[in-house]
């Protein structure tokens, strides 16, 4: 190592010399001595470290530095400011020393010493605080109390000793807020390091520490005074819950106080709890915070299982997006292909419709260009149909939904009406009336027959009454022959309507043309070959006339197809650019 152990006995030697002449004039000498010795095992090892301090305590320079922070600030070189910071090292060398051989000396004599020599320091910046020296004694006031909380947090058994001296309590009669800011941050600072520290101090101390809080946030009105003494309770209630009744017992009205003086000024939040904290417990508050706890627990339970949840539906959720995007990717890589297919077919149709213009003669070329026209023009006024009567067909389609609901209500009533009509005309076997016999069968026609003679028809005489009868025999007879024909032309009529309803249906459910294929096609397709030529010729005698000129349409040539030959059948549609094809 750089620092050899011939240096370390030189400095020691040199601490040592400085220390027993023990004087003012030798403190600055010290100070910087120790200064450069801390600064160098700064970077060495933390044993090292730990050795140094422990030679410095068997030493005495310790002992010294402890006594120095006594001697008159007048005669030593940097005034108060060398002698905090004289109480600054002294502080760091009690801290972390390790074992040393007189355990029992160094905690219960030298320890409870330096703390007090602390607060004596602290008392005389404090008594000087006054003029224009305040702002810097007050900040060398904040460093000697910094450096009595890292000790205190490393011995906790001397915060009885700190509360007993005369001084501390001199500190704390002073009337400045900056002064009691700096005594609550320390016990702040000092019960947020170490958790079971309120548990450890015992009644005594506890009540001390909380008689200064309460009177400090009472007698004051600075917000940051209030706001500390708030925290430093809620700390002390948290750590130990039995001083909810140590509250309660000594500090009646306590709740209200806080509230009252202290409600709007910055700290609402932590006061609010501290208000909630220092209600007493009723029944009901015990069972609600038993309930809670418990559902809290259940909840902990439940807790990896959720996070399992959370995990796989975040998986499937990252899985679904990476489908999505691969999916979007594959439509436009496609989309892109059509794209390029039909640019490529586009640019080899226009180099054919080149290369034919330079085979062409001159006189044929202005015939050629007039034919591209049309069939350009065709090809636009069919695109423009298309489009017109699928957008037609869109707005009709709500009504064309409508007509067949009527029209299957119309079939299931007509259907229905036609049973109970044919069970009206079944005729049952003839009974006669009951009880009838023939004695007055006979009697009631010969009855019938007197009152035709007495009282004959003057509308219709018997010979037309024969005639009608006759006519009405006839009509009959002829009804009943052709009953087997109207009925045979009835059933066409219905099966020619199912069929147009089912046509209808296959209309309203065909896919849109981007997206049809061939097996789409094929319930479209007639299965009578008759049918299928018959509706091939039509086609195609359509198309011969598309092709024809605006001037050959207006006589009126084109009115049956089978007026065309069958050489206009045959039509040459590979010339045709008919999209991607």
């Amino acid at each position: 190592m750089e620092w050899s152990e011939v240096n370390k006995d030189d400095v020691t030697s040199n601490l040592q010399s400085l220390v027993a002449e023990n004087s003012e004039r030798s403190f600055t000498k010290v100070l910087a001595a120790l200064s450069d010795l801390l600064e160098r095992k700064c970077v060495a090892d933390q044993r090292e470290l730990e050795r140094c301090k422990q030679e410095l305590y068997h030493s005495g320079v310790l002992a010294y530095c402890s006594a120095a922070l006594k001697l008159s600030p007048a005669h030593i070189e940097g005034g108060h400011a060398s002698v905090t910071r004289m109480a600054d090292i002294l502080s760091a060398c009690c801290v972390g020393i390790g074992p040393v051989s007189d355990t029992e000396g160094f905690r219960h004599q030298f320890l409870p010493s330096v703390t007090e020599h602390l607060l004596y320091l602290a008392h005389r910046l404090v008594s000087r605080a006054i003029g224009e020296r305040k702002i810097q004694m007050i900040r060398l006031f904040r460093k000697v109390f910094d450096s009595l909380m890292w000790i205190l947090r490393a011995y906790s058994h001397l915060i009885p000793c700190v509360l007993q001296s005369k001084h501390y309590e001199s500190v704390q009669m002073t009337e400045d807020d900056e002064v009691s800011a700096v005594t609550l941050m320390m016990w702040y600072n000092l019960f947020r390091a170490n958790s079971t520290l309120v548990s450890e101090m015992g009644n005594n101390p506890l009540t001390s520490v909380t008689d200064e809080v309460v009177y400090k946030m009472s007698s004051s009105s600075n917000p940051v005074i209030g706001g500390t003494a708030v925290k430093v309770l809620l700390l002390i209630i948290e750590q130990h819950r039995p001083c909810i009744r140590l509250l309660h017992k000594h500090y009646k009205g306590l709740q209200e106080l806080v509230w009252k003086d202290w409600r709007g000024k910055g700290f609402d939040s932590a006061l609010e709890l501290l208000v909630n904290q220092l209600q007493p417990e009723s029944p009901e508050k015990v069972s609600k915070a038993a309930w809670r706890a418990h559902q809290t627990r259940c909840r902990i339970k439940k807790l990896p299982r959720a996070v399992s949840a959370l995990q796989r539906s975040f998986r499937a959720k990252r899985q679904r997006q990476q489908e999505d995007a691969e999916r979007r990717r594959a439509e436009e890589e496609l989309r892109l292909q059509v794209q390029l297919r039909r640019q490529r077919a586009i640019r080899q149709l226009r180099q054919r419709q080149l290369h034919l213009m330079e085979i062409l003669p001159a006189d044929q070329v202005a015939r050629y260009l007039g034919e591209m026209e049309n069939r350009a023009a065709l090809l636009i006024q069919r695109v423009w149909r298309g489009h017109r009567e699928r957008r037609r067909f869109q707005q009709c389609r709500y009504q064309l939904r409508q007509h067949k609901a009527a029209v299957t209500l119309q079939r299931a009533i007509l259907s229905f009406l036609q049973r109970r009509r044919s069970r009206r005309t079944v005729l049952a076997p003839w009974k006669g009336p009951r009880g009838l016999t023939d004695g007055r069968r006979t009697e009631l026609r010969r009855q019938i027959e007197d009152h035709v003679c007495l009282y004959p028809s003057s509308v219709v005489s018997p010979e037309g009454t024969l005639e009608l009868h006759e006519k009405a025999q006839s009509m009959l007879q002829q009804h009943l022959a052709t009953r087997a024909s109207d009925r045979a032309q009835e059933q066409h009529r219905q099966a020619l309507l199912a069929q147009i309803n089912t046509d209808l249906e296959l209309l309203l459910n065909a896919p849109s043309l981007k997206c049809v294929g061939r097996e789409d096609s094929f319930p479209f397709l007639s299965r009578s070959a008759p049918v299928a030529m018959r509706a091939r010729q039509s086609h195609n005698a359509l198309l011969q006339n598309m092709r024809l000129p605006w001037w050959k349409t207006l006589g009126g040539e084109f009115s049956d197809p089978a007026s065309l030959s069958q050489k206009d059948y045959n039509l040459d549609c590979d010339s045709l650019y008919l999209g991607d094809s």
